[in-house]
């Protein structure tokens, strides 16, 4: 089966309030229990705001760092689910189902040159 990646797009700013966070977590973690008893959930991670970003860059032999994301926006990676499904309509119907969850766009890729 291929693997896809499912990135979580979340808006800029601060945390939403428990009243709303929390069902959504919950449901979130509803998912993941049927993703796994499904056998297609194979990791997931939430991640911390763009500004702990640190990005790397490599020129001429020498290695530079610079905090805070590499692209400025209103949106940014909060998290992703990777999962293995038969094929790109599978996997759709898991971005769905997470999309359905948060309110939020929901990215499904595959990997390159997986099987």
């Amino acid at each position: 089966m291929k693997q896809y990646l499912l990135s979580m797009y979340q808006p800029d700013g601060p945390k939403p309030p428990p009243e709303f966070l929390e069902p959504v977590m919950r449901e979130l973690a509803a998912i993941t229990e049927e993703m796994q008893a499904q056998g297609v959930w194979v990791f997931a991670g939430g991640l911390h705001p763009p500004g702990t970003a640190t990005v790397v860059r490599a020129k001429d032999g020498d290695t530079f760092f610079t905090d805070g994301p590499f692209i400025e926006g209103k949106e940014h990676l909060g998290g992703f689910t990777i999962i293995q499904a038969p094929d790109l309509d599978a996997a759709l119907k898991w971005g769905s189902r997470i999309a359905a969850a948060t309110t939020l766009p929901i990215e499904v890729r595959p990997f390159a040159g997986d099987a």
